[in-house]
């Protein structure tokens, strides 16, 4: 299971514009996951403090997009830490995951929500019209918010030229704020809250994303 007290100071703190190292990644999904609330995401003149992410194993878990081994579209899973999956789903939308643990294990943080902390004017001309609290209030806003689509599929956010910077927290997170649960629309299998209560978030925060619960696909009728 994950760990809640505080991360060690080697892991999670930095000097102001420093990106998180490798090591931080290479570690167990469920140890990455909950250490990532409160860290940050800069992307095109935004950036974004998560207080919201999804964990998902790859091979050994139902949920993942890699549970049944690499294809063209999860290949990036399967790559070495600091790695940046984004993929598309629903025929619209782009959803940005971060890969941790050893290479080939194709281990995965889905970045669920945040706050906007820095590049306001720009977010909000990227979100026109949306209220605050929800220009990183889900996956796909999220990744709208800091303008991440395939074209950054693949990236290595340790690189020290990526244009994508994940950084040390943003002040504290309190472990009595962290809370677990099911995660978002993942039906079947993966979608057992007690097998793999795999969704972390900060409680109270206002850009965290609702619950819903994932719906069966139904197979079209034989006749």
């Amino acid at each position: 299971m994950a760990r809640f007290e505080d991360p060690a100071p080697a892991r999670l703190t930095a000097a102001a514009g420093e990106r998180l190292p490798r090591g931080f990644f290479d570690r167990p999904v469920l140890d990455v996951a909950p250490d990532l609330l409160g860290c940050t995401v800069t992307h095109a003149g935004v950036t974004v403090r998560l207080t919201e992410v999804e964990a998902y194993a790859g091979e050994q878990d139902p949920g993942s997009h890699a549970f049944r081994g690499p294809t063209p579209r999860t290949q990036v899973m399967f790559g070495h830490p600091g790695g940046l999956y984004v993929y598309f789903t629903y025929g619209m939308h782009w959803c940005a995951n971060l890969v941790c643990g050893p290479e080939g294990h194709a281990s995965a943080v889905l970045l669920r929500a945040g706050e906007v902390v820095a590049g306001e004017d720009v977010a909000a001309d990227r979100r026109a019209g949306i209220a605050r609290r929800d220009w990183a209030r889900g996956p796909a806003r999220l990744a709208t918010t800091l303008a991440l689509s395939g074209d950054q599929d693949g990236l290595d956010v340790c690189a020290p030229d990526s244009p994508v910077v994940v950084g040390p927290r943003v002040g504290a997170v309190e472990v009595h704020r962290v809370r677990t649960g099911p995660r978002v629309g993942v039906s079947g299998a993966g979608g057992d809250g007690t097998a793999y209560p795999w969704r972390f978030w900060v409680e109270g925060e206002a850009s965290v994303s609702a619950y819903r619960p994932g719906k069966p696909r139904r197979r079209p009728d034989a006749s």
